[in-house]
């Protein structure tokens, strides 16, 4: 039994990966209000090492160490392991150091054609890996 109001609790949102955005509206103490989000397909997510936070699309629920059911069902929850799209990183990434990551390695005969890199480029890479 609840003895005061703000003890109450609520259902769990159990937010569904989904193309079909839905977020509701609900009032709580106060009149203040919050938003809960049903289904969602974005995120806020952020590259730790490199410090840059984007908004990306969720591509999929990978692992759930509380639960399998909820990897089954692409419940979105706090500590879930989840796939994001890496072109905003990419972009970040090639915009910040100049480099394109993620692209297969050319030939040995295109490599004698491409471009050298200067060496204070090598250093400094070299430094923040």
């Amino acid at each position: 039994m609840v003895s005061y109001r703000y003890e109450l609790g609520r259902q769990p949102a159990n937010t569904k990966l989904s193309s079909n955005k839905t977020v509701r509206r609900i009032r709580v103490r106060g009149g203040n209000v919050k938003w809960r989000a049903l289904r969602l397909d974005t995120g806020n997510y952020s590259w730790g090492s490199e410090a840059v936070t984007r908004k990306t699309r969720i591509l999929d629920v990978v692992y759930n160490a509380s639960n399998n059911e909820l990897v089954r069902t692409q419940t979105l929850v706090k500590s879930a392991i989840v796939q994001v799209d890496a072109a905003p990183f990419k972009q970040w990434y090639l915009q910040h150091y100049g480099v394109e990551i993620g692209r297969k390695k050319k030939t040995a005969a295109k490599k004698e054609t491409a471009e050298v890199m200067p060496l204070e480029f090598l250093l400094v890479l070299s430094f923040l890996f």
